[in-house]
């Protein structure tokens, strides 16, 4: 009796498919987009024995790219992880001219093609350019440098962190920054204590994507790093410089030591983003 009333009444149905075929779909597309790519480049390292694996992967002038490749990154990534908070912060909470002007200028290191940016800054910080020839003088030299390096990093990074940011700023609720301020706290205490652990999943997801795209950037460092070996030179560069003298097994091995440093630096992230997450809901995770 049950059964044939169940079984007449009618199936709702769904929009999108269900989830059989919605997982088949993700599962085909990651495996061709992602899972086969990165398994051809495992696949291809075992071309090398260990010890000829650890040799090509240590060698003093890789060690060299790595410290400035991860290092360089690590410091663009705080760099927009503490100014990309600012910016963030000044276009939801001031009206002012030209606001959306200085919106639409955030996200233009997403439009310019990364090569435009590495020659653009390249000549705006040589020693003859706009800003270069203010700050030689001064001892500081730029371009062709690790402090280009980092200059093109952290230009690139910054649309990570503001974007991130800024939707969780526009909802989080001003009710609670009165109540604070109401009962004796600070305008510091207030965005410490109320307003930054709201927003710290979304600034720790910003710094995590403005430091992995960081450390595989290629086109906007080359122009202004100088590519010196030891001093200047990038694991991308370095890459593509194995590529370039057929050395395949080298410069996928190289790509596995990358691949598996970021992965384990974003691991780490995205477990702190949880445990943001667990303390802002007493232990729950949301």
């Amino acid at each position: 009796m049950l059964s044939s009333v169940f079984s007449s009444a009618p199936r709702r149905r769904q929009v999108i498919p269900g989830f059989s075929l919605s997982l088949g779909f993700t599962v085909v597309y990651l495996s061709l987009i992602v899972l086969i790519p990165l398994s051809a480049v495992f696949l291809k390292t075992l071309g090398l024995s260990w010890d000829q694996f650890v040799a090509t992967v240590t060698s003093d002038r890789v060690m060299a790219s790595y410290r400035l490749t991860f290092g360089a990154s690590f410091l663009a990534a705080i760099t927009n992880g503490i100014f990309g908070l600012i910016v963030a912060w000044v276009l939801v909470r001031y009206p002012f001219p030209g606001k959306r002007v200085l919106d639409a200028l955030v996200d233009l290191p997403f439009a310019l093609p990364t090569a435009v940016a590495g020659i653009t800054l390249a000549t705006l910080y040589a020693p003859q350019g706009w800003l270069g020839q203010w700050l030689t003088p001064l001892g500081i030299k730029v371009a062709f440098t690790p402090l280009g390096v980092w200059v093109a990093l952290t230009f690139i990074g910054l649309p990570f962190v503001v974007r991130t940011v800024q939707p969780v700023l526009e909802e989080t609720e001003k009710e609670l920054e009165e109540a604070a301020l109401s009962l004796g706290a600070s305008h510091w205490q207030t965005f410490v204590r109320v307003i930054f652990p709201t927003i710290l999943p979304a600034w720790l997801t910003g710094f995590a994507m403005a430091f992995a795209r960081a450390t595989g950037e290629y086109g906007s460092v080359i122009f202004i790093a100088g590519n010196m070996p030891m001093v200047s030179e990038i694991t991308p560069l370095f890459i593509i410089t194995k590529l370039e003298q057929y050395d395949y097994a080298g410069a996928t091995a190289i790509a596995v030591v990358m691949l598996s440093i970021s992965f384990v630096l974003l691991l780490t992230i995205n477990l702190l983003q949880a445990w943001a997450r667990r303390r802002q809901t007493g232990g729950k995770f949301a």
